[in-house]
């Protein structure tokens, strides 16, 4: 496995990977989005704003995180590559050159909520969802460097 910055040639497989894992890994969430207006916004919004990276293994983009603003605005591994390392690479990725980042997690998705948990960040609110287009409850963390 190879992380590399993305170009704007990985957009659409990263929105691809993004809708899939969404779907697959979070049902609870509704589905509020078509697979091209996922990809419109990774092209208009994600890909312009964000400092992204991809996991790249054999050619193939299993995995990504997207930083900006002092915030972790995404980090999503392909379902098949969960649990071997690709968040781990990721994540050390998007902290480094930080002192401190800010991330939303659903508060019923509990496998990144430990993942975050595990690696510094610290629960600093709950809230019931109004504020997400999902009006999914969420937590919001924080890590700071050393």
């Amino acid at each position: 496995m190879h992380i590399r910055r993305a170009v704007l040639d990985d957009m659409p497989t990263v929105a691809v990977l993004h809708h899939h894992t969404m779907r697959t890994s979070l049902p609870f969430l509704p589905d509020l989005h078509t697979p091209d207006e996922v990809r419109d916004y990774f092209r208009d919004h994600m890909f312009p704003i964000n400092d992204v990276w991809v996991a790249d293994q054999d050619g193939e983009v299993i995995g990504y995180t997207a930083r900006g603003g002092g915030w972790l605005n995404q980090l999503y591994v392909h379902p098949d590559h969960q649990g071997q390392g690709v968040g781990d690479a990721l994540l050390v990725k998007a902290m480094d050159g930080v002192d401190e980042l800010q991330l939303w997690a659903f508060q019923q998705n509990i496998r990144a909520r430990r993942f975050y948990e595990k690696r510094g960040f610290v629960l600093a609110e709950l809230t019931d969802g109004s504020g997400n287009e999902e009006k999914t409850p969420d937590a919001r963390y924080e890590w700071r460097r050393g």
